[in-house]
């Protein structure tokens, strides 16, 4: 792949991940620092409630909305694996980007995007089937959505090879295997914990154009997008530190779904 540099980029996270009364993050807190929410669409985490008040904060804050779909999992908050074929993946996908579509619409703030949650995200990194299970769901469902893809997955690929606008993503508090996956979350090296490491290394890998794993190998990489997970505990922090850095950097921070 050949790297597409850029000196605009998209600063994401991964909100509405609570459910009934239990919240997780600082969404609101977030949601005044980046350009696009990934919004839980109720089977991982999220609920009618949670979902029309992430949409309508976001759209008091100028933020993009996407539907976050995952496994049907809040014991194990979608991080699991889960043995459904990948035609009931297809479904599964296409259910929750309904009700992100709609209760999006509700809130007069709808979707433009997709992006895929955890073990389900993983799965579509390095399984084509799954993955064309997902592009599937999304054309399906509604075709001008935009596909947010892990770069060097095989979602990515074909979401592009499928006419999808696709995007690319990557991760600032997430380390690398060297085929550019992401390192499974038990094994050393899965996680950057201090927010001013994760803020140099998202700010080389815009410059760049390079991902760089845990054992030094160099893929070069188009960077669309930065996500910053809001379930750490340090997301607000890394994200405020992040946007500062990259304004100093002259990088403009502004949502890849406003790209044509």
């Amino acid at each position: 792949m050949t790297a597409v540099l850029s000196r605009a980029v998209d600063l994401n996270a991964d909100l509405g991940e609570g459910f009934g009364a239990y919240r997780i993050g600082d969404d609101a807190a977030l949601l005044d620092v980046v350009t696009s929410a990934n919004v839980a669409c109720g089977f991982h985490a999220g609920d009618p409630e949670i979902m029309v008040e992430t949409f309508r904060l976001a759209k008091a804050g100028g933020v993009t909305v996407g539907a976050h779909p995952g496994f049907p999992d809040l014991w194990g908050f979608g991080r699991r694996a889960l043995p459904y074929s990948a035609g009931e993946i297809e479904r599964l996908i296409a259910y929750q980007i309904g009700a992100a579509s709609a209760l999006s619409t509700l809130a007069n703030h709808p979707i433009a995007y997709v992006k895929l949650h955890g073990a389900l995200a993983n799965l579509a990194v390095a399984d084509p089937d799954i993955a064309a299970a997902s592009i599937r769901a999304i054309k399906g469902v509604d075709a001008s959505l935009a596909c947010l893809a892990i770069a060097h997955g095989q979602q990515e690929r074909l979401a592009r090879d499928a006419g999808l606008r696709t995007y690319s993503e990557v991760y600032a508090d997430r380390g690398y295997q060297d085929d550019g996956s992401l390192m499974p979350r038990a094994r050393p090296g899965a996680f950057v914990h201090d927010p001013a490491e994760a803020v140099e290394r998202a700010c080389r890998m815009v410059k760049t154009g390079e991902i760089v794993s845990v054992t030094g190998k160099v893929l070069p990489t188009s960077v669309d997008s930065i996500c910053v997970h809001g379930d750490n505990p340090t997301a607000v922090v890394t994200a405020r530190l992040l946007r500062e850095r990259l304004a100093i950097e002259g990088i403009v921070l502004a949502s890849f779904a406003s790209k044509p």
